[in-house]
C-alpha cells in the first residue's frame, strides 16, 4: 500500500523519520501544520498517519474509535496491533501508549478499500485548518495563539453499514466548537459514500488552546502565511 513509503520497519517496530511524517503530512494530507515541519521544535507525527497505518495493519471493521494520548515525536519505536479484538492500542518499548482503538462488528482486509477510506479520510482531515476551524472560530470569537498555534487531535470515530463496498467518499457534514475557558473542542462530522449512498457516518474531534477574543486581521495573517507556506512548498516540490 502506498502509506509504506511514509515508516520503517526493524525487528517489527516501527519508527517514523521526521521527512517521512512530514511527507505525509503535505503530500497525502495536504496539511501544513507547523507541528509537522521538520525542523519544528515540538514536531510530532501526523494522527493521520498512525490512524492509516493501524487500518493497513489490523484491518477496517465497521465501527471504529481512534482515541490520541500522546504526540508521536520522530524515531520512537512502535509496536502497532496486527489485529484488534475489541481494543488495541500504539504502545513504545516503556508501554507508553500514543492511541488507543476499539473496533466492533464485521471486518475486511481489502487493501483497495482501505486505501480508498484511507485516502478519502486523510485529504478532509487535513484540511480541517483554514478550510473549518477559521469559520468555527469567528463564530464564537475565539482564536488560538497566532505565535503558538496549537491545534491537536482527540480522537475520531467511524460507522459503516456495510464493507461489501469497492471504494469510499467522505462529505463534510457539519461541525461545531464548544468553549471551556481557554480551551476548545472542535467537532467535526462527515458521511460517507459508496456511489452516491451514504452508507455511513463519522466524527473528528480536535482539541484546540490558548484561546484569545477573535481579531480577524491577526487571524487573516495567520491565514495567509499558512497558504504561502503551502505554496512555496508545492513550488519547491514540483
Amino acid at each position: 500500500m502506498f502509506i509504506e513509503n511514509f515508516f520503517s520497519t526493524s525487528s517489527e517496530k516501527i519508527t517514523f523519520s521526521r521527512q517521512q511524517a512530514s511527507d505525509f503530512a503535505k503530500q497525502i494530507a495536504d496539511d501544513f501544520n507547523p507541528l509537522h515541519d521538520i525542523d519544528a521544535k515540538r514536531f510530532c507525527v501526523p494522527g493521520d498517519l498512525l490512524f492509516s497505518l493501524i487500518l493497513a495493519k489490523a484491518g477496517l471493521h465497521q465501527q471504529m474509535s481512534f482515541t490520541f494520548s500522546g504526540m508521536v515525536s520522530n524515531d520512537i519505536a512502535l509496536t502497532f496491533p496486527k489485529e484488534i479484538n475489541g481494543e488495541a492500542s500504539i504502545t513504545d518499548d516503556n508501554n507508553k501508549e500514543y492511541l488507543r482503538v476499539s473496533a466492533s462488528g464485521d471486518k475486511t482486509d481489502d487493501s483497495e478499500l482501505i486505501e480508498s477510506l484511507i485516502r478519502s479520510y486523510v485529504e478532509f482531515s487535513g484540511h480541517t485548518f483554514p478550510h473549518i476551524l477559521v469559520k468555527l472560530m469567528a463564530e464564537k470569537n475565539v482564536m488560538i495563539n497566532p505565535a503558538r498555534p496549537m491545534v491537536m487531535y482527540e480522537s475520531m470515530s467511524i460507522h459503516l453499514e456495510r464493507l461489501d463496498i469497492p471504494s469510499v467518499d467522505l462529505k463534510f457534514a457539519g461541525s461545531t466548537l464548544t468553549l471551556d475557558g481557554k480551551r476548545g473542542t472542535a467537532c467535526l462530522e462527515f458521511d460517507l459514500e459508496s456511489n452516491g449512498t451514504v452508507i455511513g457516518h463519522g466524527k473528528k474531534h480536535m482539541l484546540l488552546s490558548g484561546l484569545r477574543e477573535y481579531c480577524p486581521e491577526v487571524m487573516d495573517n495567520v491565514v495567509n502565511e499558512y497558504n504561502l507556506k503551502k505554496a512555496t512548498y508545492l513550488q519547491d516540490n514540483k
